[in-house]
């Protein structure tokens, strides 16, 4: 906070990169948008900018038993308990990471370049930003806006997954906004990855929970476990040849995978196609949060079987 000024001022700034200036004019016209368009809060948030000299914003850890797909969970004031711990410095998300390690769970440490107080802070938009795509930066914009008109303590996947289809539903309307058909189409098309991405991922998971619920021995749960790893890489592969050879996610697949990995991607994604459903039955965004919120309110295993639940 203390690193942070108006947008405004530093747009106005001579001495400001043209680089810099137009993304923060883009955020900008992003939180309009969010504001006119999809009914987002016109709080603090998103009108100051802070340098902050490093390249993520907070690493998160996250962190799964030897033999389990289901995260360890950190509580916290104002969020709840959530299935990672974030650190403003790297040093100690790595810290923590090894110290999980050494006690026998799955961890992994992720960058992340943005993040929400969910209103209570105004928060700024980040250098780790700006190298972002249009529709990526515009996208996160409406994300987080969108978790400070609705936010789940301690259900970070339900929350997660409202923000993602409030962002998906954003950028349609915004590229529709500016007749950028191109566009749409390759947004259209990632969506689509992301979405086989996921599923990829589920599966792996689903079948790591039978073995690691089939009461074999440990040394036999190691043996196998790797070997659905291996599945997973070899089935990515073939959705990579798929995709037509698109290498966006070899990164990911790159790294030697455990259970934590599939536990972060759990936390973004499995609920997302639940609540696109929900938006297409709404017919309108005002529809569609007022159903949100309905759901909010049932009690947690309720709302994961009425929109998590695979189908």
């Amino acid at each position: 906070m203390a690193r942070s000024e108006p947008i405004d001022r530093v747009v106005a700034d001579p001495h400001t990169p043209a680089a810099v200036r137009s993304r923060l004019e883009l955020a900008g016209e992003a939180r309009a948008f969010a504001i006119f368009e999809l009914e987002l809060p016109d709080g603090r948030s998103f009108r100051r900018y802070a340098d902050l000299g490093r390249p993520y914003a907070v690493w998160n850890v996250v962190a799964a038993p030897e033999f389990s797909v289901e995260p360890r969970r950190w509580c916290f004031p104002v969020a709840g308990c959530v299935a990672y711990r974030g650190y403003f410095d790297e040093a100690g998300a790595t810290a923590l990471a090894l110290r999980l390690s050494r006690r026998g769970d799955d961890a992994m440490v992720g960058g992340v370049a943005t993040y929400s107080t969910l209103g209570r802070l105004p928060d700024p938009v980040f250098n780790t930003m700006l190298g972002w795509t249009d529709t990526r930066l515009v996208g996160t914009v409406f994300h987080e806006l969108a978790h400070e008109r609705l936010y789940v303590p301690d259900d970070s996947a339900f929350s997660e997954a409202f923000a993602s289809v409030v962002e998906q539903e954003g950028v349609r309307r915004w590229l529709l906004a500016r007749d950028d058909r191109a566009a749409l189409e390759r947004y259209r098309e990632a969506v689509a990855r992301e979405a086989d991405f996921a599923m990829l991922l589920r599966s792996a998971r689903e079948r790591l929970a039978g073995l690691y619920a089939s009461g074999a021995p440990p040394e036999t749960l190691r043996i196998e476990k790797q070997r659905e790893f291996g599945r997973l890489k070899f089935e990515y592969q073939l959705l990579r040849s798929r995709w037509g050879g698109y290498t966006g996610y070899d990164r990911w697949f790159a790294r030697t995978l455990n259970n934590a990995h599939l536990a972060a991607v759990a936390t973004y994604h499995d609920c997302v196609p639940g609540l696109l459903r929900e938006l297409a039955a709404a017919g309108s965004l005002a529809a569609f949060y007022a159903r949100a919120e309905q759901l909010a309110e049932l009690p947690p295993v309720a709302r994961r079987a009425a929109v998590c639940a695979a189908r």
